[in-house]
């Protein structure tokens, strides 16, 4: 006769125990800004200068097109 003494189910206890932590990392700390990422707070003006700044576009274009934002 087999005595379950609970040993067997001790390696799904870990597993939930994990889960839920996995859960609670990806509630809390996820949502927030991760060092390296892409800043969300990037307004249309700064990739205006950031793209004068890499020389996608010259001085006039920059002028122009922050004129056009600055009215809006």
């Amino acid at each position: 006769m087999m005595y379950y003494d609970g040993y067997h189910y001790w390696g799904m206890h870990m597993v939930w125990w994990i889960v839920w932590l996995v859960f609670i990392f990806w509630i809390f700390v996820l949502p927030y800004d991760i060092p390296g990422q892409r800043s969300k707070k990037d307004g249309p003006l700064e990739l205006l200068k950031k793209r004068f700044a890499t020389g996608q576009i010259n001085k006039e274009e920059y002028q122009e097109k922050k004129k056009v934002l600055e009215t809006v």
